[in-house]
């Protein structure tokens, strides 16, 4: 039985535990038939260790995607590994202690500027690495986390996330023309690395227990990697620019 990735070469970033959804993404991505190859930083070793779990056995490219020598050498190492790319799987986000947990009036520009670098430019930074990977079109799909709303401890996350939401718009907008799509995953609350860097995440996260319509488990990334793996195959052809959540429906609950 084939898959909806048959064929497709994909780069995922982000893949730093089981727990990660950039795992059960490129987990999925092979099961569903895709060659894939990881980036990490800043501990290309951990990735390497948790990649031993993949289905298949994948490569792990040491990528700081704010260092522009790492961007410029990725096509290189990508085009000799895979040939080319269908796919990217932006997982990449990072605020510094002093920009979350209740901090935001507080913050230094110095810490907000990181948080938007790394999180929000770095989409478009990786679109471009990528992009001459790219020849017969492809699907950049991204992570963020409802940046519609202020959410309690996430401070200036939120910020970057609304940044990277509108980032992904005008990448779709300008990248149309090469036939690449540019969409976002916007997935409710995980047990990630990255969520519990977030002083009083669970504050956060008692939001899905009380409001999210289809019961959340926040135990469980797969479902989310389902819809980064839906949204690089071909079933998504006209689909760009979009936000497909993942969130159990709390989006869209009023009172």
């Amino acid at each position: 039985m084939s898959g909806i990735l048959d064929g497709k070469r994909v780069l995922v970033t982000g893949v730093l535990l089981e727990s990660s959804i950039a795992f059960h993404a490129a987990k999925l991505a092979q099961e569903q038939g895709a060659e894939i190859i990881l980036t990490a930083f800043p501990r290309p070793t951990l990735t390497e260790r948790i990649a031993k779990k993949l289905p298949k056995p994948t490569k792990v490219v040491e990528l700081d995607v704010t260092d522009d020598e790492h961007l410029a050498r990725i096509e290189g190492i990508v085009r000799e590994e895979l040939g080319g790319l269908d796919g990217v799987v932006h997982s990449v986000g990072f605020a510094p202690p002093d920009a979350l947990g209740g901090n935001f009036l507080h913050t230094p520009f110095e810490s907000v500027a990181t948080a938007m670098h790394v999180s929000a430019f770095s989409l478009k930074s990786l679109t471009m690495a990528c992009l001459p990977l790219m020849q017969g079109g492809g699907s950049v799909v991204g992570l963020t986390f409802d940046a519609q709303y202020a959410w309690p401890q996430y401070d200036w996350m939120g910020p970057a996330k609304a940044a990277l939401e509108a980032t992904s718009r005008y990448l779709a907008r300008d990248l149309g023309k090469e036939n690449v799509r540019c969409n976002l995953v916007s997935a409710g609350p995980i047990g990630s690395m990255a969520a519990k860097s977030i002083p009083g995440f669970t504050d956060l996260a008692d939001v899905w227990n009380t409001r999210s319509p289809l019961e959340w488990d926040m135990a469980d990334p797969e479902p989310a990697g389902r819809g980064i793996v839906a949204l690089l195959s071909d079933w998504f052809p006209k689909t760009t620019g979009e936000i497909v959540h993942v969130d159990g429906g709390v989006h869209m609950m009023g009172a």
